[in-house]
């Protein structure tokens, strides 16, 4: 292994501790790509039993919306197969969050809503495709899916995914800097994941985070910035 490899290899066993990046209601960006979204959320559930669905391509953002929600309303927040652990008598009547509800099982997705429905709750079901393409087994589910209110989440337009960069890089303690967002804006892949991920590399560089580590990162120079 050469030097250079060997000094990456190392630099990549000890990423240092960085702090979760923020998903809180005061952190979340709208722009045009959630703004339908944003807006649809903005004073829901208005009235009992209402149930509504996010859907979204990966990393466009909407686990965020989804946990602003959770944070005004005070939802309680499962995952998939989680629906089908909880005991009914501590949902009844509360506000509910189902993040990959595609991969709740179909009878704890068919209870949960009929409970939602019939206990004067709410339910927020988020997922990738629209619950009109998710498969199931149950006519009378797939029923329900086809009736739910859904709005889609489009993929991070130039704003949504330089507040992304921005996020991952605060949660790093990491001022990057002019003109190194709008250059990554330009280059990487628009998600959430992809924010995070070229932020990882120029971490482990320990170096000031400039145009040139940018490039050198996105160019494939595993040398850039190592002495």
């Amino acid at each position: 292994m050469s030097a250079d490899r060997a000094h990456l290899a190392q630099m990549q066993l000890r990423l240092p501790l960085k702090q979760e990046t923020s998903r809180r209601a005061a952190d979340l960006t709208v722009s045009e790509s959630n703004a339908l979204a944003a807006q649809a959320l903005e004073d829901w559930p208005s009235e009992p039993g209402s149930i509504m669905a996010l859907h979204g391509p990966a990393g466009c953002g909407k686990s965020h919306m989804a946990a602003a929600w959770v944070e005004r309303v005070g939802a309680i927040a499962l995952h998939g197969e989680e629906a089908g652990w909880c005991d009914p008598l501590e949902l009844e009547g509360r506000c509910i969050l189902l993040e990959e509800a595609e991969g709740a099982d179909d009878e704890a997705l068919f209870h949960l809503i009929n409970l939602t429905q019939s206990g004067g709750g709410a339910l927020l079901m988020v997922s990738r495709d629209p619950p009109s393409a998710w498969m199931t087994r149950l006519p009378d589910l797939k029923s329900r899916l086809n009736a739910i209110r859904t709005i889609a989440v489009e993929v991070p337009d130039d704003v949504i995914l330089s507040a992304m960069l921005r996020r991952a890089f605060a949660a790093r303690n990491i001022v990057p800097g002019e003109g190194v967002i709008d250059y990554l804006v330009r280059r990487i892949d628009r998600s959430a994941q992809s924010a995070e991920m070229i932020v990882d590399r120029l971490d482990m560089y320990h170096r000031p985070v400039t145009r040139v580590l940018a490039r050198q990162v996105l160019e494939g120079d595993f040398t850039a910035g190592l002495s």
